[in-house]
């Protein structure tokens, strides 16, 4: 069975995916379809597209997990077979407990019956007897807040309207499970507002919400958790905040890396074809940091002249942007390096380093004149990530106080 419900084996289990995988065939032509169906040696004329491939993971009763990735990632593909309208390739999903789903609002609505009679005909697909829904219809037009149109065919609602009223009703029936797909894009400021509040309250109260959002900073705030998507797989799960950080780190990476060969290119223009210096190593003594936690990075340097004069180094941390954050160098702080023919080595210390959660990159140069003439730069050459309990805004924690 692929999609079973308060099974004995995941009681405490809300929701338990294994080893889910979901196979579409594409062909480029409409056509082969039929050859590849007639075609006496079985010869096959698609490819197999994996728009989940070996998911598995658990969520408990009462947690709220985000769901993040980007579009075409696989996100859509696993809500629908978790909620029963799709049907996997291969695997299975344990479901314990009743869902109500916020993937497609309105998806069961009939356009000829009135709000009213859509609010019941949503409960009666949800398995809420006519009884039960009647005990809930005051708190969903209270909710939806669509005046004397809940009497009118929904044909006749806005998408505003429409989405608004789908929403009341998913969220306001008391369900053990909660799938909530990017609506915090419905209605003004005012309605999404009272639709965090109103999640707020069943989480508090113990239902299980996996919220998916392309807003990292919403998943960051609500959830408890988060299951990274990519390309059909799990690319990481963990707390929200550490999983959110390594995939807005991940996109700005992958526009990083897009741009690596003309940054190469760049870089080696600007290096000074006779070199007289190059770094030969560079480390970090640690990789994994948290916020206030001591860097420290060694540098060793190889001059190959009998002397340089006005040898400087020095090392600058960006982010994931290339937004440049610090770049410190012995010039500016009189610090005056060795500077004679030979391997030398010199460390780089920030006691207690400001910055917040993230990834991000240290570039290395040796120069002379000041900083103006470069003798060997290297762009990227180390990267380190900070993880912190403390949640912020921005790049850098600034010591602040509060008064009123």
């Amino acid at each position: 069975m692929n999609q079973e419900k308060n099974n004995s084996e995941v009681h405490g289990t809300a929701i338990k995916v294994t080893h889910l995988t979901k196979v579409y065939k594409l062909y480029d032509k409409p056509v082969d379809r039929l050859k590849e169906s007639l075609h006496p040696l079985k010869k096959k004329y698609h490819k197999d597209f994996y728009a989940l491939s070996d998911v598995s993971f658990e969520i408990k009763k009462g947690e709220t997990v985000g769901i993040i990735g980007k579009n075409g990632a696989g996100k859509s593909t696993l809500l629908k077979i978790i909620t029963g309208v799709l049907t996997p390739s291969s695997g299975h999903v344990h479901v314990n407990g009743r869902i109500a789903s916020l993937l497609e609002l309105g998806a069961g609505f009939n356009p000829e019956y009135t709000g009213i009679e859509n609010i019941y005909l949503q409960g009666t697909l949800m398995g809420y007897p006519h009884a039960e829904m009647e005990t809930k219809i005051s708190e969903i037009l209270a909710f939806a807040d669509i005046g004397d149109f809940i009497y009118q065919p929904v044909k006749m609602y806005s998408s505003g309207m429409f989405a608004r009223l789908a929403f009341a009703v998913a969220i306001n029936v008391d369900p053990d499970i909660l799938i909530v797909d990017e609506v915090l894009s419905v209605g003004d400021a005012r309605f999404q507002t009272k639709s965090i509040k109103k999640m707020e309250s069943i989480k508090q109260n113990g239902t299980t919400i996996l919220f998916v959002s392309h807003g990292i900073e919403q998943v960051k705030r609500f959830c408890q958790k988060a299951i990274w998507i990519d390309q059909g797989k799990i690319r990481q799960i963990g707390d929200q905040t550490t999983v959110g950080d390594m995939y807005t780190d991940s996109l700005h990476l992958e526009s990083l890396e897009n741009s690596k060969d003309e940054e190469k290119h760049i870089t080696k223009c600007n290096t000074n074809s006779s070199t007289q210096a190059r770094i030969v190593s560079f480390n970090l003594s640690k990789k994994q940091l948290e916020v206030f936690d001591k860097l420290v990075v060694n540098v060793e340097y190889e001059i190959f002249d009998g002397y340089i004069d006005g040898l400087l180094l020095g090392i600058a941390i960006y982010d994931a942007e290339r937004n440049y954050i610090f770049g410190p160098n012995t010039y500016l702080d009189k610090f005056e390096i060795i500077s004679i023919k030979g391997v030398h080595t010199i460390q780089y210390e920030i006691p207690k380093i400001p910055l917040t959660a993230g990834t991000y990159f240290l570039d290395v140069g040796i120069f002379v004149e000041k900083g103006i003439v470069n003798l060997d730069y290297n762009q990227n050459i180390e990267s380190f990530t900070i993880s912190s309990d403390y949640f912020t805004e921005g790049r850098v924690y600034i010591e602040h106080n509060w008064k009123q």
